[in-house]
């Protein structure tokens, strides 16, 4: 009963298979994960978990958009699938998660660091979804080099009293 279930479940998917698009969602927690753990460490805003469900979600939403692509909507030149487009409105909603984390007080610009770690969260999850997992894993070292490594060398070179970003 159970194997039947499974093959029912796993049949359901007609371009990535059910392992690859588990593989491909768990990638993105994973490296979403390592970015989340630093803003969490810093005790920003967006820690682990918001980064970890904006990667997961962009990935799932390529996931959707190449099966959705696959549906049969009509005969030939009918269907419009554009992943373009699918990427951008990822991209803004992303931004307008992002943008709800920075804030000006005392005219001083607080967490953009973190805005911009969580939209780069969200393009690591479109990296994951497209199956891209060796690019989303190179951005995600460059990130926490960003965040870990440049910071520690901004904080010797250009020292700012209660700056953490």
């Amino acid at each position: 009963m159970f194997d039947q279930i499974l093959s029912d479940f796993t049949q359901s998917f007609s371009v990535v298979p059910a392992g690859a698009a588990f593989a491909r969602l768990v990638a993105a927690m994973v490296l979403a994960g390592l970015i989340g753990v630093e803003r969490e460490r810093r005790h920003q805003p967006a820690g682990l978990r918001t980064h970890i469900l904006v990667s997961v979600a962009a990935c799932l939403f390529v996931i959707l958009g190449q099966e959705l692509a696959a549906l049969d909507f009509g005969g030939m030149g009918e269907q419009r699938t554009d992943p373009l487009r699918m990427i951008g409105a990822v991209t803004q909603g992303v931004a307008f998660l992002a943008a709800g984390i920075i804030i000006t007080a005392g005219g001083e610009v607080k967490n953009i660091t973190t805005g911009a770690s969580l939209w780069l969260a969200g393009a690591v999850g479109l990296g994951c979804g497209a199956g891209q997992l060796a690019l989303a894993a190179m951005a995600t070292a460059i990130v926490l080099v960003v965040l870990i490594l440049l910071r520690a060398l901004e904080a010797r070179l250009w020292p700012r009293p209660g700056h953490d970003d």
